[in-house]
């Protein structure tokens, strides 16, 4: 009886053992094949992160022939978006285009009739013709940012485009021999948005200190830390003679103009406003203490 009691033993413990090593590559043999199984969708979601993040325009990658009629799709969806946005920022361009031409001429008619004499007529035809131009870049810059906003692949280099509009304010406003000083980080830093809609903003932005300033402008360009999704800030501080804090609120709103005798239509504030807000972004006007404006716009970055 106990050599049959040892021998039971015996067998027990292998077969302990046995089903122990089992169990375990069981277990690892189904790892492998969740894990060889959901490497298409892995990959597939990282395509979609590059996306997202504004790194690529579509999904890029081979897929098995199971999940390839997906992205296939998903990559027309893409194209067809961007062709219809296209269309729709040429008709928009379009009809801006139709619609200022003959205001062009009513401004010039109006013109010559007011230097023959103060005719009342004129004088209404002009301040009309002002108002319907305002009311078109107003409602154009809005057409344009909301049919884009948050689109599949927009990404701008904001360094590239600060130091355009740089070069083309130093040409504009030569005669005031205004110094522009930027500060930018070393790393590279995207705009998730149109290059059209970052080149609005800050040339509004930095037209605005250029009227104003007496001799220095200075740009700085951060990332806004611990903040998700990321974010950055331009800010653009002038030594001009500042604006008190009750007009703060007043510059922000649609044709007001502090100083009728600087050349503007007032709508560049409000529109860099509004261009702000419909990306997330804002824009943040203070007074500070050495005089001047310090302007701060922030928005989404990739």
């Amino acid at each position: 009886l106990k050599d049959t009691r040892d021998a039971v033993q015996r067998f027990t413990n292998v077969l302990v053992v046995s089903l122990a090593v089992l169990f375990f590559l069981l277990v690892l043999a189904a790892w492998a094949q969740v894990a060889v199984g959901l490497k298409p969708l892995r990959q597939l979601q990282h395509s979609l992160k590059q996306v997202q993040h504004a790194n690529s325009t579509r999904l890029l990658g081979v897929f098995p022939t199971e999940v390839q009629p997906l992205v296939d799709d998903f990559n027309r969806v893409l194209v067809q978006n961007h062709q219809v946005l296209e269309r729709a920022r040429t008709q928009a361009g379009n009809l801006a285009h139709a619609l200022k031409t003959p205001l062009s001429v009513l401004d010039q008619a109006a013109s010559l009739e007011l230097k023959k004499n103060t005719s009342e007529l004129a004088r209404q035809v002009q301040e009309q013709v002002i108002s319907a131009h305002r009311h078109i870049d107003w409602h154009l810059a809005r057409a344009r940012v909301s049919a884009t906003q948050r689109l599949p692949g927009q990404r701008t280099d904001v360094a590239i485009v600060l130091a355009g509009l740089v070069r083309v304010m130093e040409r504009v406003h030569a005669t005031r021999e205004i110094s522009i000083e930027t500060k930018i980080p070393d790393l590279p830093l995207y705009f998730a948005g149109e290059e059209m809609d970052l080149q609005e903003m800050l040339g509004n932005l930095l037209d605005n200190a250029c009227k104003w300033a007496q001799s220095r402008i200075k740009v700085t360009v951060d990332l806004i830390p611990n903040i998700k999704p990321p974010e950055f800030q331009v800010t653009i501080m002038d030594d001009g003679l500042g604006i008190d804090d009750k007009q703060v609120s007043a510059v922000m709103r649609r044709g007001v103009r502090l100083d009728e005798s600087v050349p503007g239509t007032g709508l560049g504030l409000a529109i860099t406003q509004e261009l702000a807000s419909l990306y997330g972004g804002q824009l943040i006007l203070k007074r500070l203490d050495t005089g001047g404006v310090s302007a701060t716009l922030q928005l989404p970055a990739t």
